[in-house]
């Protein structure tokens, strides 16, 4: 077990924490990590991209001239690949990129992840995120008090609307509430949890 300060949301430290080193001091394993972070971008892809062959190019029914004695070389339709205007010969047509990774090694890639960021003392515990009012400029004085990075992840235990209302307009935050996928750990230069999401994630991974 490791012990972790625990801030409030105006940078105070106001106790310390125990988290697992199963989830939160493993050696990060780095061939999951990018496992993951490449099957994660690979499944949002949309895969809507379409060319058209030469079937599908409107015109070209009639050849163009006849087959022998014009000087010409053969064709028989002014929509085939090698025509301007013609078809396109191998491009992309529309197609799903997802795929599924192990379960154990999407497990692995985000401990590896966590445990990355509490290493490098890229993780913040606060004691309780929520917010009174709808108000961003809470959230960025929340954020500033902290020690946040450029890109941060909020994750609560707890959906708290007015908090993640409040920060949908700041950039480079990204609030979650349900639980956190390794390329938004990764992603994010630091990653700022509530004391309950911690233990939570202990719960679930440890």
């Amino acid at each position: 077990m490791a012990q972790f300060d625990v801030v409030d949301m105006n940078g105070k430290k106001v106790s310390t924490v125990e988290l697992s080193d199963a989830v939160f001091g493993i050696t990060p394993n780095e061939k999951a990590v990018h496992e993951a972070v490449v099957n994660f971008l690979a499944n949002q892809r949309q895969g809507t991209q379409n060319t058209k062959i030469r079937k599908e190019v409107r015109g070209g029914g009639k050849k163009p001239w006849r087959q022998k004695g014009t000087g010409h070389a053969r064709q028989g339709s002014i929509r085939a690949p090698q025509w301007t205007h013609g078809g396109v010969a191998l491009g992309p047509k529309p197609r799903s990129y997802y795929y599924t990774i192990n379960k154990k090694v999407k497990r692995l890639a985000l401990l590896s992840a966590l445990s990355d960021k509490a290493a490098n003392g890229n993780l913040i515990i606060v004691d309780k995120i929520a917010a009174d009012e709808y108000k961003t400029k809470t959230v960025v004085a929340f954020l500033a008090a902290v020690g946040a990075g450029k890109k941060n992840l909020i994750v609560n235990d707890a959906l708290d609307e007015k908090f993640v209302k409040s920060a949908a307009n700041i950039p480079g935050v990204k609030t979650a509430a349900t639980g956190v996928n390794t390329y938004d750990v990764v992603n994010a230069d630091k990653l700022i949890l509530s004391v309950d999401a911690a233990k939570k994630l202990e719960e679930v991974y440890a």
